[in-house]
């Protein structure tokens, strides 16, 4: 059985944390380990992570990448669980991740979606559509496989070890899982499990101004690849590497793929 650490960046959201860990208490697989990373709040967050069993860390520079990146790092587990402050993982989310894994040894990343709360139904029909569908139909047509969403995903460690110094991880400016997701490369495989879900809040509703922050900072991830990560350049990047891997197969003299 695989050991899980999760990791879960945290700025100034002592309540909502403190419900997301008492959620992770109540796991029918329980975590091995629960890492949160204080990206130098103010509030009583360091002290509510440690009231609720977490391990606390501090993040080097303010921002989400940096404070996830960091908490990566110093995770223990064979796979590493990300969730945000204001996340509510069902009682089955590390159960299922655990089994996924189990279940598939050739899959580096698991990826699902997130339902909103602390909205209207329509609020949240429209953030599960429009923004989060968006992202996974958008991001995926442009990777050519499915994204990585940051409030809901695991990574085995040692992918995370692979592809740790290729990611813009000190900045605070752009989305650290889109980020995530153009330096994964063709030859891991992320899995997109719908029914792999977790509770997010539609603050991100909440106003024009952090909407739109939202969106500039897609636009800034995007274009800080631009043209090396171009979705024609990935498709033939992805397309080289199975010949290479369809041709290593057929070198192999019991027919399985080579290192």
């Amino acid at each position: 059985m695989s050991t899980i650490s999760v990791v879960i960046p945290c700025y100034n959201d002592a309540s909502f944390l403190a419900v997301c860990l008492e959620a992770l208490a109540a796991q029918t697989r329980p975590a091995d380990e629960v890492i949160v990373v204080d990206n130098l709040s103010t509030d009583a967050s360091a002290a509510v992570a440690r009231a609720g069993g977490a391990r606390v860390v501090t993040a080097p520079f303010p921002g989400i990448w940096p404070a996830a990146a960091t908490g990566f790092d110093a995770a223990g587990g064979d796979v590493i669980a990300r969730l945000d402050a204001d996340s509510i993982p069902p009682a089955d989310w590390l159960a299922r991740i655990d089994g996924a894994f189990a279940a598939s040894p050739e899959v580096d990343v698991i990826t699902g979606p997130g339902d909103f709360y602390d909205c209207s139904p329509t609020v949240a029909r429209l953030g599960r559509v429009l923004y989060i569908g968006g992202y996974f139909w958008a991001i995926g047509l442009w990777l050519g496989g499915s994204p990585v969403f940051g409030s809901n995903f695991a990574i085995r460690r040692d992918t995370w070890r692979e592809v740790r110094e290729r990611v813009h991880r000190d900045r605070g400016d752009i989305h650290d899982d889109l980020d995530l997701s153009l330096h994964l490369g063709p030859s891991i495989t992320v899995a997109y499990q719908h029914t792999l879900r977790v509770g997010i809040s539609a603050r991100p509703f909440q106003s024009w101004a952090g909407f739109i922050r939202r969106l500039n900072w897609a636009y800034r991830t995007l274009a800080l690849h631009w043209p090396a990560a171009a979705p024609w350049r990935l498709r033939i990047e992805r397309r080289a590497w199975r010949a290479g891997a369809g041709r290593r197969a057929e070198q192999s003299p019991t027919g399985q793929s080579l290192p």
